[in-house]
């Protein structure tokens, strides 16, 4: 059976104008699915080496990190936390470096290089692998949570939403677009509207 996009379903039922009287007053269980939609490449290694340009969105996308005034980033003390955490990254994973990155008031982009490891993680039944990227990103947004959550004194609060977004950087000219799209990223920025 063909799978129809929610938002042609939802347009249609819109248009139609007996709609009211189509709904049945008994409640209809939705499924639910019980994992998430991973935003990983499936089947990749993500410990195995390689170029990776990533965002880490804040939760609720709220400007926690400062603000952009007139091209520049302007670093709230969380934004300040965000920014040495990142630059901590490669002390606690000796095989990674960190290329261009820049904190925006709501997100982290950054392209970080994973290199060659001694002991490759031989983990296949492990969810997140020693030194991958995954594994990676979980200390950076761990380490920021506590710190800026024992700077707010607000013990617990999430900073962070679910996951992040990541794409594999193959080629050399992939690598100076993200470079070119991360430092003129305050250049484009525009306030989020609220709703």
């Amino acid at each position: 059976m063909e799978r129809i996009p929610h938002a042609t379903v939802r347009r249609l039922l819109q248009s139609m104008d007996r709609y009211d009287g189509l709904v049945h007053s008994t409640r209809v269980p939705l499924r639910v699915a019980t994992q998430r939609r991973s935003l990983r490449l499936q089947g990749f290694d993500y410990a195995h080496p390689g170029r990776y340009f990533v965002t880490i969105r804040v939760r609720g996308s709220v400007p926690l990190f400062g603000e952009v005034v007139d091209g520049r980033m302007c670093l709230s003390s969380a934004g300040l936390v965000a920014h040495r955490c990142w630059c901590e990254i490669p002390k606690h994973f000796h095989t990674v470096t960190l290329d261009a990155f820049v904190v925006m008031p709501d997100h982290v982009h950054g392209v970080i290089v994973i290199g060659e490891s001694r002991n490759q993680p031989s983990g296949q039944s492990l969810r997140v692998a020693p030194g991958s990227l995954g594994a990676v990103i979980r200390a950076f947004k761990s380490a920021t949570t506590k710190r800026i959550n024992e700077i707010h004194s607000t013990p617990g609060k999430k900073v962070w939403q679910r996951n992040y977004y990541d794409r594999i950087i193959r080629t050399d000219r992939e690598l100076d677009r993200a470079r070119r799209y991360i430092m003129t990223n305050p250049d484009r920025w525009t306030e989020p509207v609220s709703s």
